[in-house]
């Protein structure tokens, strides 16, 4: 989705060639790319700045950018380790910090937290969350598709299966599910979490993991797949990729990019679909969102404000703790 009040002024990675797909795209000039991020922001005068490094550099890239004076949005995940999110939030205290998580731009996902709001189905006691794709080597940006041979040709080369920069299924999509979960249950956090991974033979990092995290209400489980039967935003694998929400006084199912959810209440037992709410402006991107909130003075909310995403990254780290020593763990303050 284009963002018509959005210009974008440059491009800067220190590997050229990793620019190459979206200089094409977007037609950027060659006076817009760079390859220092510091001269790139001086020259270029951007209001927000973009930020999707390794997982592994994001704290750092987040220190370099917070110099200058522009809004940082960030791509997923929040960052390798909660000690590096803590680095990134202290130094953006004066500046605006976005993590921008592409499942809370979902009508499904907004749909549910809005019935959740209205008390349509109680207190949230329990999320169930699954989601993945068949490999994040499958696809390039825009979800442009990867030929299996080459895909696999690229595992030993890739960051995403490199431990040292944060690669792997838990790290690539458990902060999704926990998140948004933290962001179903009003920032509520779970005692303790319990993770297994599986990683296969030859590989750095895993592609198949499961965590269920003890809140006071009960039992959540999170499964992350990096090798999915298909990819969601074609053809829904099973299981399908999406939550399940269990209220007090009734169910949601949410499936990422489906047109209907899923419900079910004491006062409508049967379970029956409901159309996904169509989503305006200024709430259908995150760019179109930030801008708002830069010009509004508005608050960051939901997901992309970095209070509730530590949260997240708290499990993910209590996670990764406990998948290590195969022990369940009390969440990591």
């Amino acid at each position: 989705m284009t963002t018509p009040q959005a210009e974008i002024v440059a491009l800067c990675d220190a590997d050229p060639a990793r620019m190459q797909t979206a200089r094409q795209n977007f037609a950027i000039p060659d006076s817009a790319i760079y390859t220092d991020i510091n001269r790139c922001i001086v020259e270029s005068k951007p209001d927000l700045v973009i930020l999707c490094p390794a997982t592994a550099h994001h704290a750092d890239f987040v220190e370099k950018v917070a110099k200058h004076d522009v809004a940082i949005l960030v791509e997923k995940p929040f960052a390798a380790s909660l000690a590096e999110a803590d680095r990134m939030i202290a130094a953006t205290r004066d500046r605006m910090l976005i993590i921008n998580w592409p499942l809370a731009w979902y009508p499904p996902h907004i749909t549910t937290k809005r019935l959740i709001d209205e008390g349509a189905i109680g207190e949230v006691i329990e999320v169930h969350y699954y989601d993945g794709n068949r490999g994040p080597l499958y696809h390039r940006a825009d979800k442009i598709e990867v030929e299996q041979d080459a895909a696999l040709a690229e595992k030993a080369g890739s960051w995403w299966y490199s431990k040292a920069a944060g690669g792997g299924s838990l790290l690539d999509y458990l902060g999704y599910g926990v998140t948004l979960a933290s962001w179903f249950m009003n920032g509520r956090a779970p005692i303790e979490v319990t993770t297994t991974t599986d990683t296969r033979e030859g590989l750095e990092v895993d592609e198949h993991s499961v965590t269920v995290a003890r809140y006071a209400t009960g039992l959540s489980k999170f499964e992350t797949r990096w090798g999915a039967f298909s990819d969601p935003w074609l053809t829904q694998p099973q299981p399908k990729c999406g939550f399940v929400v269990v209220g007090t006084e009734g169910t949601i199912a949410s499936y990422d990019y489906e047109t209907t959810i899923s419900m079910q209440t004491r006062a409508r037992p049967a379970i029956h679909t409901v159309p996904v709410d169509t989503i305006a402006a200024p709430y259908r991107n995150p760019v179109e969102y930030v801008l708002h909130c830069m010009e509004t003075g508005e608050a960051i909310k939901g997901p992309l404000d970095p209070r509730l995403s530590r949260i997240g990254q708290q499990i993910v780290d209590s996670a990764m703790l406990s998948a290590s020593e195969k022990r369940t763990v009390r969440l990591l303050p």
